[in-house]
């Protein structure tokens, strides 16, 4: 899934707080819908039936705690992750929300860039849920539940990122994966790599799959080739 299709509700009474996270999130290519209340976020997730909500607790009219029961007794929104990010940090206010049906809790201030890698590490869920658990492309079997993969019936054993390279460019094959579709996808915000990092992957599968299953789009990226 990229960025771009990606929309996140943003909920909070505090206009400064609105516009310098929208800011942030709008630049890294989210599409971002904001709420300055619980009852405006009811309505606007009902709407829009954003992929992730990053919730305020204190707020008129409707706290985040009561719009986050709201929210999660909408079928259609069983999907959706929540988050509160609030200046709250006692105990009871976290087990309140998460009694509330909240996915995570987030404590400010938090600096713009550990807010993205979070709103990251949180959406990463959604990406590994467009990946089947089990690929199956010729005589390549990619099992990811149990991190193995099966080679003209034969077991090879690959690292961690070598999998997870292969598992997401052989989800689609012959499609472009760009390079910083990759980056993000298989190492999200753990490490500051560089390109050449996903070159080395690369050329590590192609000495265990063979040159033929991997294309490069010089400038772009790679591509998985039945």
């Amino acid at each position: 899934m990229n960025k771009k299709d990606i929309k996140i509700l943003l909920v909070d009474d505090e206009p400064d707080i609105l516009e310098i996270i929208s800011y942030n999130l709008s630049n890294e290519g989210y599409q971002v819908i904001t709420a300055e209340n619980g009852l405006e976020a009811v309505k606007k997730a009902k709407q829009t039936l954003p992929h992730l909500i990053i919730l305020d607790v204190m707020m008129p009219e409707m706290d985040g705690i009561e719009a986050c029961e709201n929210i999660r007794k909408n079928p259609d929104l069983k999907d959706t992750i929540i988050t509160f990010l609030t200046a709250r940090g006692e105990d009871y206010s976290q087990l309140a929300g998460f009694d509330a049906g909240a996915d995570d809790y987030i404590t400010k201030p938090i600096k713009p860039k550990v807010l993205i890698g979070k709103v990251k590490a949180l959406l990463r869920r959604f990406k590994e849920d467009d990946i089947s658990n089990t690929v199956k492309i010729g005589n390549l079997i990619i099992d990811r539940d149990e991190y193995k993969i099966i080679l003209d019936g034969t077991e090879i054993v690959l690292p961690r990122k070598e999998f997870e390279l292969l598992s997401l460019l052989a989800s689609k094959p012959g499609k472009v994966f760009k390079r910083d579709e990759i980056l993000d996808n298989v190492w999200g915000n753990e490490v500051v790599v560089g390109g050449r990092t996903i070159d080395v992957h690369i050329r590590k599968l192609r000495e265990k799959l063979g040159d033929d299953s991997f294309k490069t789009i010089k400038g772009v990226g790679y591509k998985f080739v039945d």
